[in-house]
Order: C-alpha cells, then sequence, then structure tokens
C-alpha cells in the first residue's frame, strides 16, 4: 500500500470510531470528555499508522470532544460513563 492509501484508510478508521463511540452519558459535559477520549485514542492509532499519532491524537481529541458535546443522548447513548 502507498502512502495515500494508508491516510485513507486510517482517517476512515477515524471517522467511524468517531461516530460510533462518540459520547456516552446525559450530560453535554460528560459526552464531550468521553468523546475527547474515544476520539485521541482513535486519532493516536490512526495517525500512528501514518507517523503522526501526537497529531493524530489531538485531532482525534477534538472532533470526538466536538461529536460528543453536538449530539444528544437520543441521537447516540453508549450508557452511563465509567466515572458515575
Amino acid at each position: 500500500m502507498d502512502r495515500s492509501t494508508t491516510k485513507r484508510i486510517a482517517g476512515a478508521v477515524a471517522v467511524v470510531a468517531l461516530l460510533g463511540l462518540g459520547a456516552c452519558g446525559a450530560s453535554k459535559s460528560d459526552r464531550a470528555l468521553s468523546g475527547g477520549a474515544i476520539g485521541a485514542g482513535a486519532g493516536a492509532l490512526g495517525g500512528a499508522a501514518v507517523g503522526a499519532p501526537l497529531t493524530g491524537a489531538a485531532l482525534g481529541g477534538a472532533a470526538g470532544a466536538a461529536t460528543g458535546y453536538f449530539t444528544d443522548d437520543d441521537q447516540i447513548n453508549l450508557g452511563k460513563p465509567i466515572w458515575r
């Protein structure tokens, strides 16, 4: 696989992870925190595939936090967060 294909696959995996695991919890702050953590993990994995895990973690964390904040619990609900 060439580098651009690897980047596309990593990006697709990160997007699917963020949408599928965007957030859990009922409040916007719970959803933003959990979404940010999940996004940072997925972004770090995707970024590692292309040689930039810290950049991937930062971008994934930001995207995950935004996804968690801007969705309601009736749109994506993974249950009670582990810290509650």
